[in-house]
């Protein structure tokens, strides 16, 4: 029966590992999120792994050489309980997979869960770097936050992915 397992990679080896798994026959799921990424002045949006060093592979244990896996480039080995690999329990991958969009990416609003009165910072536009209360998401995909500005709270409504937890 074909399970998912956790295998364990090189520090920024999880592509090549999850393409050398491929050749061999294995399924791999790598998930990844849309990061923003800042440099000189410019932002970019990047896919970058959403666990870096691991990654899902699909294996059944009765059939497949699974010990393979440990000898495959980019790879440092399969997460075992004694000598047997450990199983993901059933619906995480496929709750992952659910989760991400056309593009095979996870968005911010798809990793964030965010409870009334979470305290939120701000990492783009004018109130950069100011630290908010969650209030609510509305129906657009937008955050709801309370600023202390001058001494009186203000209501902002900013994209999810201008902020993150404080």
């Amino acid at each position: 029966m074909n399970r998912w397992y956790v295998v364990r990679t090189q520090p920024r080896r999880d592509e090549r590992a999850a393409e050398h798994l491929g050749r061999q026959g294995f399924r791999v799921y790598l998930p990844r999120y849309a990061k923003r990424r800042r440099h000189a002045r410019r932002v970019e949006t990047v896919a970058a792994p959403l666990f870096p060093g691991y990654l899902f592979v699909q294996i059944d244990l009765g059939r497949a050489r699974w010990r393979s896996v440990n000898g495959t480039i980019g790879v440092i080995h399969l997460v075992c309980h004694g000598e047997q690999p450990a199983p993901v329990p059933e619906g995480i991958v496929e709750s992952l997979r659910a989760h991400e969009d056309e593009k095979g990416l996870h968005t911010p609003a798809s990793l964030m869960v965010l409870n009334p009165g979470a305290r939120l910072r701000i990492v783009g536009g004018a109130f950069y770097d100011c630290v908010g209360i969650y209030e609510r998401m509305t129906a657009d995909e937008r955050v709801v936050l309370l600023l202390d500005l001058l001494g009186r709270e203000v209501k902002v409504r900013l994209p999810i992915g201008a902020v993150e937890a404080a």
